[in-house]
């Protein structure tokens, strides 16, 4: 900024040392007093730039209030210039306090000065004239009125506001106030523009950071995208090995199993020997098993990577509708509420079942079976029982002639259930069952079972008879 000469002359005020101006000495070192605390004031008003233009205008207009004792002081900027500093006036009447432009109570003059400066033409006076905006610019208003004050606000050589002041009938104006309002005004342009570069770098800031964060939250989600995108091609390509894996069991495998069990029926139409004729039954029978395993698993695999996790209760509503023979009429019921448990205890207990409703079929010749799950409050029961012409005794002494030692492999099923159930910290019981055959019951603790605190969907009570059900392969 450019050292104004005339303004330093003002401050300094004495430029000799003759006794015969110690009055004038005296004037200027008041003069000089007031100076400094104005400037101070001043200092303290323009540090306050980073809280806000508002915050800022205020301070200029009560440090000028401050310094000229004034009673009316009105900072205004023009209309277009400065335009992102906020607010664009303000008026501090007698008391100091901030007076609303719209206020009625306003004296008409201050209305008339406001509305000059905003409209642009504030640092030219009455007389319209390039002296009259030059005595302006200078301060020299005082010498006409030294009550009254106008002070333009320089930004790049234009005039963009102005510092207008009103003084009392006690207190005039002089040359030396008009060069503090100067100093106050050229900084204050500066300090308004700072201030409201200021507050954009702030807002632009808070913009940058609101991106960055939405910036990170979308490559959180596109990470966890691209996650269940890779995890679905595994699936794929999983589900794909399954339903060719099916593909083969069902074109292949299974279509040899039933034509053994074709063939074994040809020839034991044929052989009149009665012991042969059972053995040949047996292998009928063992064929059948196979056939209808086989349809389990092609079942399995076709449909394990379709439909996700199911619950137990689920699992046995398809085991009853899909996997049984179609001779073989099986109810499913569910009492409680569903707890889900580990995927390793219900799938030990649907192989429990599906073991159970085949042997009743194929060994025990039942025509209907039910199923039953019972939820407790800390145990799980399932139990399968069946009318057919079982015998409870015989098939326990079975069980444990297989579990010592089974040589050939009969009764694996019965060992195989007792395992699954010791597995998942249960035991296996088998009884007379209420419709005549046999009951095969599993009892199992639910903290041993991994019971999970979520409950699961319950399924409905159902029946399926053969009709509905019928036999698939």
């Amino acid at each position: 900024m450019s050292v104004d000469h005339h303004d330093l002359d003002q401050l300094t005020g004495i430029r000799s040392g003759k006794p015969s101006f110690y009055i004038e000495y005296l004037a200027s070192a008041e003069r000089l007093r007031r100076v400094i605390h104005a400037l101070d004031r001043i200092s303290r008003a323009l540090v306050r730039t980073t809280e806000g233009p508002g915050t800022l205008v205020r301070s200029v207009a009560e440090a000028a209030a401050d310094h000229l004792t004034a009673h009316w002081v009105v900072f205004a900027l023009a209309d277009g210039a400065l335009p992102e500093a906020a607010p664009r006036h303000l008026v501090l009447g007698p008391a100091g306090d901030e007076i609303d432009a719209a206020d009625p109570e306003l004296p008409p003059w201050v209305v008339t000065h406001l509305q000059a400066v905003r409209s642009g033409r504030g640092h030219r006076h009455e007389d319209g004239g390039a002296a009259s905006a030059e005595r302006a610019d200078r301060g020299t208003d005082v010498e006409h009125d030294p009550h009254h004050l106008h002070v333009p606000v320089h930004l790049d050589g234009d005039v963009v506001g102005e510092i207008v002041a009103w003084t009392g009938a006690d207190r005039a104006i002089d040359a030396t106030d008009a060069s503090v309002l100067r100093v106050l005004a050229g900084q204050t342009a500066a300090a308004l523009q700072n201030s409201a570069l200021h507050q954009r770098t702030m807002r632009l800031y808070g913009e940058t950071s609101r991106h960055a964060e939405d910036l990170a939250a979308r490559n959180e989600q596109l990470q966890r995208t691209r996650d269940a995108l890779t995890v679905a091609r595994q699936r794929e390509v999983l589900d794909s090995e399954r339903h060719r894996i099916a593909r083969e069991l069902h074109d292949s495998v299974t279509q040899y199993a039933l034509s053994a069990g074709m063939q074994i029926e040809v020839v034991r139409s044929e052989i009149r020997d009665e012991r042969q004729r059972e053995r040949l039954e047996t292998a009928k029978a063992l064929t059948r098993r196979a056939v209808e395993q086989l349809r389990s698993a092609i079942y399995a695999l076709n449909h394990s990577g379709d439909r996700g996790p199911q619950s137990l209760p689920a699992m046995l509503e398809e085991l009853s509708t899909v996997h049984m023979p179609s001779d073989l009429r099986v109810e499913v019921r569910i009492e409680g509420r569903p707890v889900a448990l580990s995927s390793a205890a219900e799938r030990s207990l649907f192989r429990v079942a599906g073991e159970a409703l085949f042997n009743a079929a194929v060994h025990a010749e039942a025509s209907v079976a039910v199923v039953r799950l019972a939820y407790r409050k800390d145990r799980l029961v399932l139990s399968v029982s069946d009318d057919g012409t079982g015998d409870p005794e015989h098939v326990r002494r079975s069980l444990r002639v297989a579990a010592a030692g089974d040589l050939n492999g009969s009764h694996r099923g019965l060992v195989n259930m007792a395992e699954r159930a010791r597995e998942i910290g249960g035991s296996l019981r088998i009884r007379r069952a209420p419709q005549g055959g046999i009951r095969v019951e599993v009892g199992v603790p639910l903290g041993a079972a991994g019971a999970c605190p979520g409950p699961v969907a319950p399924a409905e009570t159902t029946s399926h008879n053969p009709e509905e059900a019928g036999s698939r392969s």
